[in-house]
């Protein structure tokens, strides 16, 4: 079944990481709107799009949509999935939902009383290695979790102009604040801050917690690495096993296998030894590492009111109250 969708917001990121996923999983773009009146022309011959707003009002009363889709500020976000909602229509937003973890709650109340979903893109979810990860968890191999690290950092010159680090916590921040309880399994119970800021806009941070369920860890996030590097790096502890996830796309698990060093009839064992994957570059396949593809898909299902794991907007909500408890320690 296809899906007729209006899209709010046709910057780079949208046209080159979420709209070339909607195709791909029966989404139609029906009409496009933004304020930029090149860009927004520009995604609709790129996509095919019979319409150009300018005003996500007039693109939302649009004949014949069955969703809306934006990738657009977080006021905007709340405003305009509001309004799709009124209208009957399901929603999928790009994080964060809203600015804030009370205007969230407003989409999630509209959601519910208009019985249509609303969709957040946490794709760190999907994420190659992070959903091998999660797969592992869940298949009752690994045990319990017992700790998580993780380290998820950006340059200062990506927020440039924003030294009161907004854009960095409500853009980059906020994907750990849904993927670390995701992977424990349960939210956040306590949070402790350190932090280290030679110069403005040059911020780095160990947060640590413990979950609900007793898992304990520590993130380390901030603007003081080169984005032209891998800056992002997992590690789930348990009893004598750990994942290791290595710039989204390198899995390992280390299990608990004898020395070998001394045993001249040592091999490898398949019950014991390391597990290891690492994605083929050289393959000819559309491969989508940072987790879009997986989330649309997804997505797409939600909408069609089919089963999915998509995050939602009660996802979003617990999302951004973890970020405000972050912030209030910064």
């Amino acid at each position: 079944m296809t899906l007729n969708i209006g899209w709010i917001g046709c910057g780079r990121h949208a046209t080159q990481m979420l709209m070339p996923q909607l195709g791909r999983n029966d989404l139609r773009v029906a009409a496009v709107c933004d304020v930029n009146a090149e860009a927004a022309s520009r995604a609709a011959w790129q996509y095919g799009a019979e319409a150009v707003y300018s005003d996500y009002r007039d693109l939302i009363a649009h004949k014949g949509l069955d969703a809306i889709g934006m990738a657009v500020g977080p006021d905007l976000h709340h405003a305009a999935s509001i309004e799709a909602l009124k209208r009957g229509l399901p929603v999928f937003l790009e994080k964060p939902p809203a600015k804030s973890a009370a205007a969230a709650a407003e989409i999630a109340a509209a959601s519910e009383h208009f019985g249509k979903p609303v969709l957040v893109g946490f794709m760190k979810r999907y994420s190659t290695g992070n959903r091998i990860a999660g797969n592992y968890l869940k298949g009752g191999d690994f045990g319990d979790v017992l700790g998580i690290s993780g380290t998820y950092m950006t340059a200062p010159t990506y927020f440039a102009g924003e030294v009161d680090y907004t854009g960095f916590y409500l853009h980059h921040c906020v994907h750990y604040m849904d993927l670390i309880p995701w992977l424990a399994g349960a939210d956040f119970a306590d949070l402790a801050l350190r932090k280290n800021e030679p110069k403005p806009g040059h911020l780095l941070f160990h947060l640590n917690f413990e979950c609900s369920n007793g898992v304990i860890g520590t993130v380390i996030m901030g603007t003081v690495q080169s984005r032209g590097t891998p800056m992002e790096f997992l590690q789930i502890m348990g009893d004598h096993v750990r994942l290791e996830v290595d710039n989204v796309i390198n899995v390992a698990c280390y299990r608990d296998p004898p020395f070998k060093a001394d045993d001249p009839a040592a091999t490898l064992s398949s019950s014991a030894d390391t597990l290891s994957w690492t994605p083929n570059f050289t393959a000819a396949a559309n491969e989508d590492h940072k987790g879009y593809n997986a989330l649309i898909a997804d997505v797409a299902a939600a909408l069609k009111g089919d089963s999915s794991s998509a995050p939602d907007i009660k996802d979003g909500v617990r999302a951004m109250t973890n970020l405000e408890r972050m912030i209030s320690l910064i």
